[in-house]
């Protein structure tokens, strides 16, 4: 079962896949791309307004390529963020035309990262609820900017529930669900998700229609 969890920062991706790996020790933690290429590597790299065509796409390419290590549904993985966060993020980036980045470079990054979907089971997007609050953590590595954070949540729910940039695969499609609440819950949700998973393919289904939210209705938090 191979899981990527999306989504803008600050919102308890990073707590779902240690959660979610220690819970389950058969299923390999996938580092968030800039903690194994920045903190921990050789690359600077640089957000908000600061970010550039290097910063962004090395990630996402980094991503993409630690995706297709994991062929089969029959691997256990979770990656802490998915290829389609570097379109979020750059295009937040390109709305601000301060770099490099523009719209014609996040046009540029869709069929790449449409094309790595079709090795995820599980596409799990973490949205910023106001019923469900999460406090910025001042880490010395993420922004502490609410007004970044939300401006880019609100280009994830554009993404996610209203098809902006069409990213998602016609075929082979993974599972699209959003994770609310508190932890346990949020864990709870990726179980079930797993279990349908496991449900429809008993039945003789395939991944094509796999590309819709469950557990949550699409509704505005």
């Amino acid at each position: 079962m191979r899981i990527a969890i999306s989504g803008s920062h600050s919102l308890g991706k990073s707590t779902v896949v240690r959660d979610w790996a220690a819970a389950h020790p058969s299923f390999h933690r996938e580092e968030e791309p800039y903690r194994a290429l920045g903190l921990h590597g050789p690359y600077e790299i640089l957000f908000r307004e600061a970010s550039t065509r290097l910063h962004n796409g090395i990630q996402m390419y980094y991503n993409i390529s630690r995706i297709h290590r994991y062929a089969s549904p029959s691997d256990h993985v979770i990656f802490d963020r998915a290829p389609i966060d570097y379109l979020a993020y750059s295009q937040y980036t390109a709305n601000q035309r301060s770099t490099d980045i523009d719209d014609e470079y996040v046009a540029s990054m869709i069929p790449a990262a449409r094309e790595s979907l079709d090795h995820l089971d599980i596409l799990a997007f973490v949205p910023k609820s106001e019923a469900w609050p999460v406090a910025m953590e001042d880490d010395g590595i993420r922004p502490v900017d609410h007004a970044y954070r939300d401006e880019v949540d609100a280009i994830f729910k554009q993404i996610y529930r209203e098809g902006r940039f069409n990213v998602m695969p016609e075929q082979q499609a993974p599972l699209l669900i959003e994770l609310v609440g508190p932890a346990e819950q949020r864990l709870e949700q990726l179980q079930s998700a797993i279990l349908e998973i496991r449900h429809r393919s008993q039945a003789g289904g395939d991944k094509l229609n796999r590309s819709k939210v469950q557990g949550n209705p699409l509704q505005d938090f």
